[in-house]
C-alpha cells in the first residue's frame, strides 16, 4: 500500500513536470519489464519452486514415505547433496533415475535438475532387454537406483549408484552449513525430463518435456483443481509415469504442499495412509480405486479427510465411480492427459465437473475434435482429439519423423483418441483411434507384444487385443498363427516372452489358431477377434 501511495504522488508531480513525467514512464516500464523477467524466471525453473518453498516454510513437511520424513529444508539439502554427487560422477547431459515413489525420488530429481542435467525416470517394471533399449537410446552413462534393482542393472551398459552406498546423512549435515547454490540459468525450452513411452513399432520413444512444459502444466492444473499448499497429497503412482511425476511429485513441490508416498501399491496400506495421514487429495488410476473397493474392512470413515479424488490414466468404469461414491461417499473426478502433454489436458474439479466427461480443458490448453478429413467438428461432434498448448512436448528424442507425424504444422498434437466437446466445454473420451492398450495405467501398444511372440520359431503371426479387466482396467489377449507341423501351446508361448517384455504386458491368455481373420487386402481384422473373447 505504501508503495502505491508513493507512486501516485510521483505521478501527480509528474503531470506538472515534463521531465518528471518522462522519468515516471521510464520507471513504470522498468518495473513492468522486471515483472516479466521475474515471471519468466519462475516459469523456466522447477528448482525455484523448491527453493521458494524453503524460504516460505522451511519446516513444513514436504514428503513422507512411512520410513522417513523430510521437511522442505531437508528436501532441498538432500537435493543439493545429489547435485554434488551427480556433478562429480558424470559428465553426461542425461541422468537415469530408477526409484519408486518415495522421499528419495523428488530429492534425486531435483538434484539432477540442480546439476543442469536432464532427468530420465526409468520404468522398473520393464524386462532387462527393454530397459537396456531405453538406456542405450538415451545414451545414459549413470543410473541412480536402490539395491532392490541390482540384478536387472548388473547387465546394463552404464554405471550405477545405489543409494544404500552413499553417506547421505553425513553429507546432509555438512550441507546445512554451506551457502545454498542458486538455481542454474536454463532456457525455458531446455529439456528437463525425458519419459519413455511405448511405440507403435515396438520401439520405445523418449518424450522430451521442457521446463516450460512441466511448470506450466503444474500451475495450470493447480488453477483448474483450485488447490493450495494446505492439501496433503497421496503419492501412489509410479514416478516414471507422467501422471505420477507431474501430479504427485511436481505439483506438491510447486504448491509447497506435503505428500505421503507409498512405493508399492497395496489397497489396505493405501486406505491406512489416507486415514492416518489425513490425505485430502489423491490421484490414482481406476484399477487402484477398484482394488480399494475390494477391501472388506474399508468404510467411509477412512475417507473423511478426502476433498478431491482424481481418476486418470485409463477409462473409469461407471460401476467403480458409482460404488466408490455410494460406499465411501467420495466422488471421483476424471482427468485426461498424455505423456506428450505433460500430461494434463482436461480435469474435473470439486466445483466444476460433469458425469461422463473428463472435465474442461485446463487454462492455456486448446482442444478441438476433427473428422477423418481433418475438418473441425461442432459441439457434440465425435472425432479425433487434437491438443495445443504450453504443455505440449518438445518432441520425441532423436525421432524427428515421428515428431512431425504427431504434431502438425499449426502446432496441434494428434492424440489418436476419439471424443467430443459439448456445448458447455466439457470433454468426453469415447474411444481410441490407435490400437494402444492401457494396462493398469500404462500405455502398451499391441505391436510390442506381437513382436515378442513372433520371435518364437513356431509363430508365423500374432494378433493382440485388449479386453476389460476389473483389476487392471484392460489386459492383453493374444491370437497366434503357428507354422505347419508345430504345436506350441499357450503356456509355452507365455513362458517364451517372459524374458523379453514386462510382466504386465504378457498376455493373460494366448490362443493358438489355424487361421486369423483378414480383409480383402489381407489386412488383419482385429475387430472380429473381439467377438471370440
Amino acid at each position: 500500500m505504501h508503495n502505491s501511495i508513493e507512486i501516485s504522488r510521483f505521478e501527480h508531480y509528474s503531470r506538472r513536470n515534463e521531465r518528471g513525467l518522462t522519468l515516471f514512464r521510464v520507471l513504470r516500464i522498468a518495473r513492468q519489464y522486471a515483472s516479466v523477467l521475474l515471471r519468466l524466471r519462475v516459469n523456466q525453473m522447477l528448482i525455484d519452486s523448491l527453493i521458494n518453498s524453503v524460504k516460505r516454510t522451511p519446516s513444513a513437511p514436504a514428503v513422507t514415505d512411512g520410513t522417513r520424513s523430510l521437511n522442505y529444508r531437508q528436501l532441498a539439502d538432500l537435493a543439493s547433496v545429489f547435485r554434488g554427487i551427480i556433478e562429480r560422477a558424470s559428465g553426461c547431459e542425461r541422468i537415469g533415475i530408477m526409484l519408486p515413489a518415495s522421499t528419495a525420488f523428488p530429492a534425486v530429481l531435483m538434484g539432477v535438475l540442480w546439476a543442469k542435467r536432464t532427468a530420465v525416470p526409468l520404468n522398473f517394471l520393464l524386462s532387462e532387454d527393454e530397459l537396456k533399449a531405453i538406456i542405450t537410446d538415451a545414451e545414459l552413462d549413470l543410473v541412480i537406483t536402490v539395491r532392490h534393482f541390482s540384478e536387472c542393472m548388473s547387465c546394463q551398459p552404464c554405471r550405477t549408484i545405489f543409494l544404500e552406498d552413499l553417506p547421505l546423512k553425513r553429507k546432509m549435515v555438512f550441507e546445512r552449513f554451506r551457502a545454498r547454490r542458486k538455481a542454474p540459468n536454463v532456457n525455458p525450452m531446455d529439456t528437463a525430463v525425458i519419459l519413455y513411452t511405448s511405440g507403435t513399432t515396438a520401439q520405445p520413444k523418449g518424450v522430451e518435456l521442457t521446463y516450460r512444459n512441466l511448470h506450466s502444466n503444474c500451475t495450470d492444473t493447480i488453477a483448474a483443481l483450485d488447490i493450495d499448499s494446505s492439501h496433503r497429497f497421496l503419492n501412489i503412482l509410479p514416478p516414471f509415469h507422467v501422471f505420477g511425476l507431474t501430479g504427485t511429485v511436481l505439483v506438491p513441490i510447486v504448491l509447497g504442499a506435503s505428500s505421503f508416498a507409498i512405493p508399492r501399491f497395496n489397497p489396505l496400506a493405501v486406505v491406512r495412509a489416507i486415514r492416518d495421514y489425513r490425505i485430502s487429495l489423491m490421484m490414482a488410476v481406476p484399477s487402484m480405486y477398484a482394488a480399494m473397493l475390494r477391501t472388506k474392512s474399508t468404510t467411509a470413515d477412512d475417507f473423511q479427510s478426502v476433498i478431491l479424488a482424481v481418476s486418470g490414466g485409463e477409462p473409469l468404469p461407471d460401476s467403480v465411480r458409482k460404488e466408490f461414491e455410494e460406499r465411501f461417499r467420495v466422488v471421483l473426478r476424471q482427468g485426461y492427459g498424455l505423456t506428450e502433454t505433460s500430461p494434463v489436458v482436461a480435469a474435473g474439479s470439486v466445483a466444476h465437473h460433469k458425469t461422463g466427461t473428463v472435465g474442461k480443458p485446463i487454462r492455456h490448453v486448446e482442444v478441438r475434435t476433427v473428422d477423418e478429413n481433418g475438418e473441425s467438428l461442432h459441439a457434440g461432434g465425435e472425432g479425433e482429439i487434437l491438443v495445443r498448448g504450453p504443455g505440449l512436448m518438445k518432441g520425441y528424442y532423436k525421432k524427428t519423423a515421428e515428431t512431425e507425424d504427431a504434431i502438425d504444422s499449426e502446432g496441434w498434437f494428434h492424440t489418436g483418441d476419439i471424443g467430443c466437446v459439448d456445448s458447455d466445454g466439457y470433454l468426453a473420451i469415447t474411444g481410441r483411434a490407435k490400437e494402444m492398450l492401457i494396462i493398469g495405467g500404462e500405455n502398451v501398444f499391441p505391436r510390442e507384444i506381437e513382436a515378442a511372440l513372433e520371435a518364437h520359431d513356431d509363430v508365423l503371426q500374432a494378433a493382440v487385443i485388449g479386453v476389460p479387466d476389473t483389476l487392471r482396467g484392460e489386459v492383453p489377449i493374444a491370437y497366434v498363427l503357428c507354422r505347419p507341423d508345430s504345436n506350441p501351446d499357450g503356456q509355452d508361448l507365455r513362458n517364451f516372452v517372459k524374458g523379453s517384455i514386462a510382466g504386465f504386458k504378457i498376455p493373460k491368455e494366448i490362443i493358438v489358431k489355424s487361421d486369423l481373420p483378414v480383409g480383402p487386402t489381407g489386412k488383419l481384422l482385429k475387430r472380429q477377434l473381439h467377438t471370440h473373447v
